[in-house]
């Protein structure tokens, strides 16, 4: 068995074609990431990624709707995020493909 401090992965990712990695593959990321009440996050979407995001805690408005806590929210390829947090959430995210250089951040006009 091996063990492998969370602390130490990458703002929460620890499977896919990245460093540090448990598992290091190009099929698919997976990532618990921690985001606080009312952080700024960028607007953005992937062009060949479909990413897959369970709300483990909290609640929060993506692209105008509300996600509670149990929630499962889907991105296709090319679809605009756009998240707001209304109280501290944990996510459950998976990507498929692992593409770590496929975020494109949308620019306010």
């Amino acid at each position: 068995m091996k063990k492998y401090k969370f602390n130490t992965m990458q703002r929460g990712w620890f499977i896919g074609d990245f460093s540090p990695s448990v598992f290091k593959t190009k099929k698919f990321e997976v990532g618990y990431l921690s985001h606080k009440k009312n952080e700024k996050w960028e607007t953005h979407y992937h062009k060949k990624s479909i990413e897959y995001n369970l709300l483990v805690k909290g609640k929060m408005k993506v692209n105008g709707k509300i996600i509670n806590k149990g929630e499962i929210f889907v991105f296709k390829e090319g679809e605009v995020c756009s998240p707001v947090f209304l109280k501290n959430c944990e996510i459950v995210v998976v990507k498929v493909p692992s593409l770590p250089k496929d975020k494109f951040v949308v620019k306010k006009k």
